[in-house]
């Protein structure tokens, strides 16, 4: 058992009969406690997947973190019974509302960790989820998959609610859900007392519990997570670098136990037009696996065709094996990778490049991640190309076009970086513009890079309207007009 994170699951017990002291709980027909835990117990259920073999494992692991003691019919009878239903994954478990409420009425201290109440109790689902998947003798893909799932559900909610990020305030404000109706104003002016007595605990607590440290790693990927997120667009692709990193902290948990390890190839294929965030992507992944434990350095090393051929026999070979050994420890990303077997007329020393990277992915298995990059159906045709870039490139995240809304988005974000401000004609204007290119379908289009061009153009124009004005003030050298914008 993780005794660490038992300890956790009852401070969450705690935390819950707090709120409901803070008169933010439900209304009485059942505690906080037996929610959190019949909550969980769901959770659990939901992520079991018995195909037709034994769940000693899961009963046992159901006993010792919950309390609660099932027979295999009974575990089974109450998965169907309460999970089996489509909406079940996609709605928030009902204490995530209370707790939410708690941190969002500005009564509700922080967590000694750092963390809003709900964000703890999020990590509490994660890290249950992790080790009961790991509990057993198989790792499969389905349960893996409905963690990912069922977390980025609760993770939404949280994010809407500017519960997830650590150590920032939220606004004071109600939740709405099927717990957004708890009256807590008359009751909470009857307890002063209490929540005087509340907070004096949690103080005693915070003092006590402060002095234990997170780990640097935990800490750092908490923080490359949220830069993930914050990327514009790209749902598809932080899916599935969490499930990746759900399947990797479970190997690992089976690791510890002296358990079969699942297969994880970690070598992958980017594919998608360019200005997708395929490089922004691949530098985050590459600190991720370094968090992770499963790379030593966490540095990228980005190249493409021309930094690995040469024109003559023999320099090839020498070139890619330099540029590999610069990245052992951490990982090589090669973009436009297609380009290497694109030669047709076997004079192209591509293929030279390829045939040695192969042999020394082969003798660096254990220190080399190769991430290759490029269009979707070029990238296609390149990895069928070869059966030794077959069988090592098995796993693709598919690089979507973004929306005309979303490089808008990056648009306003790109200025505010630059501390540029469109006025309103240039915000209306460039909405439009870029939904035109966006809808366009054109090939040569390239996404978030265009964007980036796009203003620096915008900001040149403006440069040659005000380099004249006499007495400038800031507001003029900061604003983008629709003449600025227009192309």
């Amino acid at each position: 058992m993780n005794y660490e994170l038992k300890k956790d699951i009852n401070d969450v017990y705690m935390y819950g009969e707090i709120i409901t002291q803070q008169g933010l709980g439900p209304d009485g027909s059942i505690s906080m406690r037996e929610m959190i835990r019949f909550d969980l117990l769901q959770f659990l259920a939901y992520l079991t997947n018995a195909n037709g073999k034994p769940l000693s494992a899961e009963i046992s692991f159901i006993q010792q973190y919950l309390n609660m003691y099932f027979s295999t019919n009974k575990l089974m009878t109450f998965k169907y019974e309460r999970t089996a239903a489509k909406e079940f994954a996609t709605k928030v478990p009902r204490s995530f509302t209370y707790f939410a409420n708690a941190d969002l009425s500005g009564k509700s201290a922080y967590t000694t960790k750092g963390w809003s109440k709900s964000r703890f109790l999020l990590n509490i689902y994660e890290r249950l989820g992790q080790e009961f998947i790991a509990c057993d003798a198989r790792t499969n893909e389905d349960e893996l998959a409905r963690l990912t799932d069922y977390c980025l559900v609760i993770e939404k909610f949280l994010r809407k609610h500017k519960l997830y990020e650590p150590g920032q305030r939220p606004p004071v404000r109600p939740v709405s859900g099927n717990a957004a109706s708890v009256k807590h104003n008359e009751s909470a002016k009857n307890n002063t007392d209490s929540k005087s007595s509340v907070n004096a605990e949690l103080e005693a607590m915070k003092g006590k519990l402060n002095k234990e440290e997170i780990p640097e790693g935990e800490l750092k990927l908490d923080d490359l997570m949220n830069e993930l997120n914050e990327l514009t667009g790209l749902e598809g692709v932080k899916k599935d670098i969490k499930s990746l990193i759900n399947l990797l902290k479970v190997k690992k948990l089976r690791e510890e136990r002296d358990m079969k390890q699942p297969s994880v190839s970690l070598h992958m294929v980017f594919s998608g037009n360019p200005g997708t965030g395929k490089t922004t992507v691949a530098r985050l992944l590459a600190k991720i696996y370094k968090c992770l434990g499963v790379s030593r350095t966490g540095q990228l090393v980005e190249v493409d065709r021309s930094g690995l051929v040469e024109g003559y026999v023999g320099q090839t070979a020498a070139k890619t094996k330099e540029v590999v050994e610069s990245a052992l420890g951490g990982v090589l990303f090669i973009d436009e990778a297609y380009t290497l077997t694109a030669g047709k007329d076997g004079k192209d020393f591509g293929q030279e490049a390829v045939d040695t990277l192969l042999k020394l992915m082969e003798d660096n298995r254990d220190d080399l991640i190769v991430v290759v990059a490029g269009y979707t159906k070029l990238m296609e045709e390149f990895v069928e190309s070869n059966p030794g870039l077959k069988s090592r490139f098995n796993k693709y995240i598919l690089f979507d076009d973004y929306t005309g809304d979303q490089l808008f988005d990056i648009f306003m974000s790109m200025c505010e970086k630059q501390d540029y401000v469109p006025n309103e004609a240039g915000k209306n204007y460039v909405k439009q513009y870029l939904t035109e290119r966006a809808n366009a379908n054109d090939e040569n289009f390239a996404n978030a890079r265009e964007v980036r061009n796009y203003i620096e153009r915008a900001i040149a124009r403006q440069a040659s309207r005000v380099v004249n004005i006499k007495n400038i003030s800031d507001r003029q050298l900061r604003t983008l007009t629709k003449t600025d914008l227009a192309e």
